[in-house]
């Protein structure tokens, strides 16, 4: 544990206008506290009163929001040499049985990251931020037609006959594309005309939003492929998928081992053993996106790929369940994930 590795931990509650620290011994016994500006300034205060209160002791900081509110109190700390790890995801519940401050909340991510077996750095900039703006706009992109296309079709479906018929037995696509080539009629009353307007407006967004969905694959792709190639080699892995992995991951040497890579997917073996049963269930915490997307890859390999077919098959007979089998399946595709990304060059 972390415990064992240093004498402090400083713990940070960061938010828009100011940071709250706290240095917590191994123990997890609150030594200081302050609050500071959050800015440049007060980060280099923060720097200082550390030293002050932690003078030649081994010391971390654990930044809760290291890619939002802290995420310039990161960067700052990271050029002055300190070592800054990730506040690990705390339920609110458990957060506020002490009580709810900042002050309180930088103990708390403190005394959490104490006993943490896989402490993480902050995830890095660069390249790797890049492939974490387009994944997260690819995925505003996709909600948002998703929404969009469901409107329009509910305007379709209360529309007059005539341009249901004009549209029936089209797939969406079509749809989409004759109700660009629409005009409302000049005689028409006034919901024919508001709603063959609107209509074409959600189509043309529609278009938008696919041409904007290829572009951003595209880039996806290319971006990863820079950055490791060989994971788009592998069966069921895409540009998408990929990019999550890549994103979680970060960069080498962010997370000691492979089994802490696990742990922040979510598919590490939880054990579930009580007296003669000897079993392990599904960890239902972690990156839940990263875990989705080991998913993604561990069903189409069950639906694609032979070898992952032969072991589905041995498991079946051996009486394992289809849950008990993906969870295996993920577990070994976050390994093989994270061997091949850490070899990256």
């Amino acid at each position: 544990m972390l415990a064992e590795d240093v004498d402090v931990v400083i713990g940070v509650d960061a938010h828009t206008d100011t940071h709250s620290a706290a240095v917590v011994s191994r123990v997890g016994m609150a030594l200081a506290q302050t609050t500071v500006a959050a800015n440049g300034a007060g980060a280099g205060t923060l720097v200082v009163w550390a030293e002050q209160q932690a003078p030649g002791l081994r010391r971390v900081w654990v930044v809760d929001g290291t890619r939002s509110h802290g995420l310039g109190l990161t960067r700052h700390l990271k050029a002055a040499g300190e070592t800054v790890i990730e506040a690990p995801r705390v339920k609110g519940a458990a957060r506020r049985r002490g009580g709810k401050s900042d002050a309180l909340d930088a103990v708390h991510v403190a005394r959490q990251v104490l006993a943490s077996q896989h402490p993480a750095e902050p995830r890095c900039d660069g390249d790797r931020e890049a492939l974490r703006l387009l994944y997260v706009c690819r995925r505003h992109y996709s909600d948002t037609r998703t929404a969009t296309v469901n409107l329009f079709k509910s305007l379709i479906l209360t529309a007059d006959e005539d341009l249901r018929d004009r549209l029936r037995g089209l797939s969406t696509d079509q749809q989409i594309k004759r109700v660009q080539n629409m005009t409302p009629p000049a005689e028409a009353d006034t919901l024919t005309r508001v709603r063959l307007e609107h209509l074409i407006a959600l189509a043309a967004q529609i278009a938008d939003l696919d041409r904007r969905l290829a572009d951003n694959l595209r880039e996806l792709r290319t971006l990863v492929a820079a950055m490791c190639p060989a994971l788009l080699d592998q069966p069921g892995v895409g540009p998408v998928t990929a990019a999550i992995a890549l994103t979680a991951w970060s960069h080498k040497g962010r997370l000691r081992s492979e089994a802490a890579y696990a742990s922040l997917a979510g598919v590490n073996p939880i054990p579930a053993s009580s007296g003669r049963t000897v079993r392990h269930r599904l960890n239902r915490g972690g990156d839940r996106t990263l875990n989705s997307a080991i998913h993604i890859i561990a069903t189409s390999r069950r639906r694609s790929h032979q070898p992952t077919r032969d072991y589905v098959a041995r498991r079946t007979k051996e009486g394992r369940t289809s849950k008990e089998i993906t969870r295996c399946l993920k577990r070994y595709i976050a390994r093989q994930l994270f061997k091949i990304m850490e070899a990256t060059p």
